[in-house]
């Protein structure tokens, strides 16, 4: 049996970033998908906060992405996916709490927030803003020109935004919103990120995205998510 089981959502960006170090890490998991809008009637007893993702390792429990993300690095250390330096592992965490805190509260405001266009219109602006810091005051102050935000060796910072970036159609199909053009570094970024070996092992098609969200749009049947 797999000591490894991670409760994953394919929707769930979160839940993609820890599926990704499982991945990157080489540990081998069983993988449980849970529906969020029929969850098992024991969840609670898995998930005290009722979310995912939920990492089982053997009798013991984590749960939050980021804190995954941390145990499995120090649980398994190889490959590293946290720089050795104090000053470098705290960007990196800094970067992890700016996603968490920032981008990814924007990104869902947005998607799910309210439809009136002036507050949509906000919306999007806050979540571009986000995307122009990011590119100034991290991959263009952080990766030494590298290909990874932290420089020639991916992290757990790259885990933890891709998942955002590979689900960017279901913003501009549902919400109209583009990529910015001028953001050359975060462009190239994506790209890079796309093409790396354990990305494309579990990654899903900007088709794939649409349709399900609008899968789960009809079946929340709400006036919140039902236009998008």
């Amino acid at each position: 049996m797999t000591e490894i089981e991670i409760y994953s959502a394919a929707l769930c960006p979160f839940a993609h970033r820890s599926r990704l170090t499982l991945v990157e890490k080489g540990i081998p998991f069983q993988l449980i998908e849970i529906d969020l809008q029929n969850k098992p009637a024991n969840f609670k007893d898995i998930s005290p906060y009722g979310k995912v993702p939920v990492l089982k390792h053997g009798d013991q429990r984590v749960w939050e992405s980021a804190v995954i993300n941390e145990y499995l690095e120090e649980v398994f250390p190889n490959p590293a996916l946290l720089p050795k330096s104090p000053i470098r592992r705290a960007q990196a965490r800094i970067w992890v709490n700016f996603a968490d805190t920032r981008l990814f509260a924007a990104s869902g405001k947005l998607l799910y927030g309210s439809q009136d266009p002036q507050q949509q219109a906000a919306a999007a602006k806050e979540l571009i803003e986000h995307l122009q810091f990011i590119e100034q005051e991290g991959l263009r102050k952080l990766s030494d020109n590298g290909p990874y935000w932290l420089g020639t060796e991916i992290s757990l910072v790259d885990f933890t935004y891709y998942p955002l970036f590979e689900q960017w159609a279901v913003l501009e199909h549902f919400r109209g919103v583009k990529f910015p053009a001028e953001l050359d570094r975060l462009k190239q970024w994506c790209n890079t990120m796309a093409n790396h070996e354990s990305v494309r092992a579990i990654a899903h098609s900007p088709e794939f995205y649409i349709e399900h969200y609008a899968q789960l749009a009809q079946r929340l049947a709400s006036p919140t998510v039902s236009k998008l």
